[in-house]
């Protein structure tokens, strides 16, 4: 049989005062109403009687659930399991509970938890967008429903974000190889328009022909998220093919970079000797490569701590202005790119 859950009236029984006075105390007011030596009776007896307050008739009463709901685009990306348990630990610490799934970089997957989210009435959500969920977007804020896009967002609809500067980044990148003595420098990309790819991208194209100018074009491969072990290394056969192979490669994402460095392998090139390597965010693969990694990294504790901060001042003053927060990430050298000179 269920055990009948102890209520209200029971402690009030119990301690011989009003229903309404044990509310009171247990609800935490601050005010002097009720003596401290009686607060602390209550307190103890529903201690004892092990009293658990009732959430939904709470969460009724004050039009909140203190719930945010989290959307990655890939909870088994390292980068994305990170940033969630960031996100979930800033959220704790303001009395938020966090309910998480991943879009697995699919529109309709994002639909259904919005839709899934919502109908637990969270009080507002975290979202990395995938590929055409810009209608989403832009239909949670047309409902005026507390809404931080985080990693990425959409040029086109004004919203908070927490987002990097992923052209600089990208320049960087470049120009390290560059300062290293590489030239024909090719990248490996995803092929969607998503703002955060199409900047890395522009990042890369804009670099190589300011420096270069027409003497050596980009050398670029974009291959689709859906079939990347397979067009990964077709990408790197085309990018080591013909009469100028590339000397060096730049993985737009960590993913990307983790399947070129299997492949690399099979072809029995060492990196740098033989081609130079890096990647766009780190992963704890890397730490298990020989050669250590040169890589971006994303500064995800603010990156998650700011989202939280935002989404949750924005559900306690629903008319504040929207932020956008755009970091800058740091440039970390491995041996994967080291001077050519020095090899």
């Amino acid at each position: 049989m269920k055990k009948k859950q102890v209520s209200l009236k029971d402690i009030a029984n119990e301690v011989g005062v009003s229903i309404a006075t044990v509310s009171y105390v247990l609800s935490n007011r601050k005010d002097s109403r009720v003596s401290e030596a009686m607060a602390k009776k209550i307190k103890d007896i529903a201690k004892t009687l092990n009293y658990q307050p009732n959430k939904i008739a709470q969460s009724l009463k004050s039009g909140k659930t203190n719930t945010i709901g989290l959307i990655v685009a890939d909870i088994s990306n390292p980068f994305f399991a990170n940033i969630a348990r960031i996100i979930e630990d800033e959220a704790t610490k303001l009395n938020y509970t966090v309910i998480f799934g991943s879009s697995d970089e699919k529109a309709e997957k994002s639909l259904h938890l919005i839709e899934f989210l919502s109908s637990r009435q969270v009080d507002g959500f975290i979202i990395v967008p995938s590929e055409g969920t810009d209608n989403q977007i832009a239909q949670l804020k047309q409902q005026n429903i507390p809404l931080v896009l985080l990693d990425r967002y959409f040029p086109d609809i004004s919203t908070n974000y927490v987002v990097i500067d992923n052209f600089e980044a990208s320049t960087k990148v470049v120009n390290e190889l560059i300062v290293s003595g590489y030239e024909r420098i090719g990248m490996i990309a995803y092929a969607n328009p998503l703002y955060h790819m199409r900047e890395r991208i522009r990042g890369y194209r804009e670099t190589i022909q300011n420096h270069f100018g027409g003497k050596i074009s980009p050398n670029l491969v974009e291959i689709d998220y859906n079939d990347s072990k397979k067009q990964v290394r077709a990408a790197i056969d085309n990018l080591l093919s013909g009469e100028n192979p590339v000397d060096a490669v730049f993985f737009a994402t960590n993913t990307l970079a983790i399947l070129g460095l299997k492949y690399i392998d099979e072809l029995s090139l060492t990196v740098p000797k033989d081609i130079a390597i890096i990647s766009f965010d780190e992963g704890e693969a890397f730490d298990f490569y020989y050669c250590p990694l040169t890589h971006i990294r994303q500064p995800l504790d603010e990156m998650g701590k700011r989202a939280v901060q935002i989404l949750t001042q924005q559900i306690a003053t629903p008319d504040m202005g929207e932020k956008q927060i755009c970091l800058k990430a740091d440039l970390i050298k491995g041996k994967s790119s080291l001077a050519i000179y020095s090899s």
